[in-house]
């Protein structure tokens, strides 16, 4: 079976930077499309960025575009979300994510990893 491992996260003040990780392990044709969810209490869950393994090809929701960056590295299977300039608004539980399809991550029909915590705070 699929799995994503998550490591990264943690706390961070206004203004700084975190890095989160993700490695895929399991078959590679069901992580076609990986990237990041996020979800604060009582909010439905939202994707922040994804990436196609294909051709690197990278897409950012408006709220973090400019300040977070997504790549990776294929030889391992595994995701990196780089975050500068972290703002309160960022605080959330991250979520890993991989798709077959583009339409599957769009609806949210992917596999998840087990979430990492970041909180922004001063």
């Amino acid at each position: 079976a699929e799995q994503l491992m998550e490591s990264g996260g943690g706390s961070a003040q206004p203004g700084g930077s975190l890095r989160l990780s993700c490695q895929f392990s399991g078959d590679t044709s069901a992580r076609k499309y990986m990237g990041w969810f996020r979800q604060i209490p009582d909010k439905q869950r939202e994707a922040v960025a994804r990436i196609f393994a294909k051709d690197g090809y990278t897409y950012y929701i408006d709220d973090v575009r400019g300040r977070f960056t997504l790549s990776q590295n294929n030889d391992n299977n595994t995701i990196y979300l780089q975050m500068n300039n972290l703002q309160p608004e960022d605080s959330a539980m991250y979520y890993c994510a991989a798709a077959e399809t583009l339409t599957n991550w769009v609806q949210q029909r992917v596999r998840w990893g087990q979430g990492t915590r970041v909180t922004v705070s001063s």
